[in-house]
């Protein structure tokens, strides 16, 4: 039931606590108009006539998200799912009861929106106006993403390798935004015993001839976490009984929950997991009894079917990361210019911008860096090999580094709220335990930079990479946007190359122990190269005199992530204070101020 009361009360006039009128609150401030940078480097994206199209539903969603969406998912949070495993009766149900407000988001993010089915229906936009609303909604409620980044992932895992029969049969569920018919879907990966470890997972697959000459299938095993549990349809890694040893024995298997006559398939949830973060969303153990499945693709080729679906969902964890750290800038950004101490607004203190600043850089590199990816997406699926292998880096890349990001920035809004952020009647706490997800699933950090090193080497994901980040460079324009602009331009480059040649270094030399230090360099010089160009690119939309915003953030990456620094030595008073102060304002910014951090080599 919901924390809202049934029926409305008259209104009692309170006294106000004392000091209360020096605590902004952000509730329905918009959280689409009062992010400046969001609309015209998305719209640098999309093209002007793509996003106009959606700019309506964008403000809409900011808007919902700051106050309807936020208020349902505060509840949801505090009122986890429970499993029901019989009736009173004893007969054997194995529903999962979800809180009504969890429900309510559920029909906004599946039906109003479509963010599951959004990809997979006919005339389909580009891919990054999902990710674009999903940036939104995630800013509200971040539990319900994994369901719908899950559903969304496993038709499309479907809809590549499935049979014409599996995918006639259950795609149009699953592409519906009919609430109460519409299909969710989910992953059932991890075992206790293979972890990240995949090679070593123990589920079994039996196959049995089919009463139609069709072979059917029956798993055995237990599933350690699974995500969205009581999912219409999962896709599982189960090893057949004559596979070998290793990755190569493994098979996907479609897992429906209901099977063609009504009945219940043959598994079992056994409890839900009482986790940190995403509280609203269920996660169970799930034991399987010999329930059928449908084999997707060969056998021995299960994990790499499996790895497009888990590199979605590691884009997807990209996006809701860039997405919590917005939240949480925005907040911090709200009490700061509202809030007053020793007489002044938090806002004007130095110390302040200083550490507005060091949030802001991670929420704009993360942005740009899944808007990019996005946009390399819809080329590498309309057959574009160089897109491809840019996506295959560039996807375990945010998963790496932004979601690591996003705990150390919604810590630090927390803190800028002060005690008051550490209540959980703010939406502080669940920002940070959100957080912490992201570096977990779909691989923990170690996992994930490894991967990169592995595409780097063995897939030749960095040589297109870099071809790519030249070429961007190249046709950005802003070698020819002033004469100190060649100078940017070649400092990114070389920052760029000097981040490839180490994590060539590492991967070619098995030096695992660096191999987070060099995915990291990568991150941050790939993205100060891509925000560059995104400072060309708004500019020409831009009113006269442009905005070079995104250039002059930057140039403070390579300063503050790239560049050598004593930690022993004080920072000077800086002379650029005025032009950093802008940037914490959130305000366009001419070239000529963008220049002015431009580092020196």
């Amino acid at each position: 039931m919901s924390d809202r009361p049934a029926f409305a009360t008259a209104p009692t006039q309170a006294t106000p606590a004392s000091g209360a009128s020096n605590i902004p609150d952000s509730r329905g401030i918009n959280f689409y108009t009062s992010d400046p940078g969001f609309a015209p480097l998305l719209r640098s994206y999309l093209g002007d006539a793509a996003f106009h199209a959606i700019e309506a539903q964008l403000d809409s969603l900011g808007q919902r998200a700051s106050d309807e969406l936020d208020a349902l998912a505060l509840v949801a949070d505090k009122h986890p799912p429970t499993l029901e495993q019989r009736t009173r009766s004893g007969e054997a149900i194995q529903r999962i009861d979800k809180h009504p407000d969890y429900v309510a988001l559920e029909r906004v993010a599946y039906a109003e929106l479509g963010l599951a089915a959004m990809s997979h229906r006919e005339n389909a936009p580009a891919p990054l106006v999902k990710y674009a609303l999903t940036y939104l909604f995630v800013q509200a409620e971040f539990g319900l993403c994994c369901p719908v980044s899950m559903t969304d992932s496993l038709t499309r895992t479907l809809r590549r390798f499935g049979t014409p029969e599996l995918i006639a049969r259950y795609l149009p569920m699953l592409a519906s935004q009919d609430f109460d018919t519409l299909f969710q879907g989910a992953m059932f990966m991890t075992e206790q015993a293979a972890g990240s470890d995949v090679a070593r997972i123990a589920t079994r697959a039996t196959r049995e001839p089919g009463a139609n000459g069709e072979d059917a299938w029956r798993l055995y095993g237990d599933k350690w976490f699974c995500s969205n549990a009581d999912a219409d349809l999962a896709m599982v890694l189960a090893r057949p009984d004559d596979a070998p040893p290793g990755i190569k024995g493994l098979a996907l298997f479609l897992l429906p929950k209901t099977l063609p006559d009504g009945t219940r398939n043959r598994y079992r949830i056994v409890r839900l997991k009482d986790k940190l973060g995403s509280r609203s969303m269920a996660s169970g153990e799930i034991v399987l009894e010999g329930a059928q499945a449908y084999l997707i693709g060969e056998v021995g080729r299960g994990f790499h079917q499996m790895a497009d679906m888990i590199n979605m969902s590691r884009l997807s964890n990209g996006v809701r990361a860039a997405g919590l750290m917005r939240r949480a800038l925005t907040e911090a950004l709200h009490v700061a210019r509202n809030r007053e101490a020793f007489g002044r607004k938090l806002v004007e203190m130095p110390l302040m911008q200083r550490q507005l600043l060091k949030m802001m850089l991670p929420a704009e590199q993360a942005r740009s860096m899944f808007m990019r990816i996005a946009t390399l997406l819809a080329r590498a699926d309309r057959g574009d090999e160089l897109a491809a292998k840019c996506v295959r880096i560039l996807t375990p890349l945010i998963k790496f580094r932004a979601c690591r990001d996003a705990r150390r920035v919604t810590g630090d809004a927390m803190e800028v709220r002060g005690g008051v952020g550490y209540i959980e009647e703010w939406s502080d706490p669940r920002l940070v335990r959100d957080a912490h997800l992201g570096s977990i699933w779909e691989g923990t950090s170690n996992i994930v930079a490894l991967d990169v090193a592995r595409a780097a080497k063995r897939e030749g994901a960095l040589e297109a990479l870099t071809q790519y980040v030249h070429a961007e460079l190249a046709e950005s324009g802003l070698s020819e946007a002033s004469a100190a602009s060649p100078a940017s331009a070649a400092l990114l480059r070389d920052v760029f190359d000097r981040a490839g040649a180490a994590l060539v270094s590492v991967a070619e030399c098995g030096r695992d122990e660096s191999v987070r230090q060099a995915a990291s360099a990568l991150y941050h010089a790939t993205t100060a190269a891509f925000m560059a160009c995104e400072a060309a690119q708004v500019s020409r939309g831009a009113t006269a005199g442009g905005d070079y915003r995104r250039l002059a953030l930057a140039h403070l990456i390579v300063r503050h992530k790239l560049l050598p620094h004593d930690p022993l030595a004080l920072d000077e008073r800086d002379a650029n204070a005025t032009t950093l102060r802008a940037l914490v304002e959130e305000q366009p910014l001419p070239l000529a101020d963008a220049l002015q951090l431009l580092p020196a080599r």
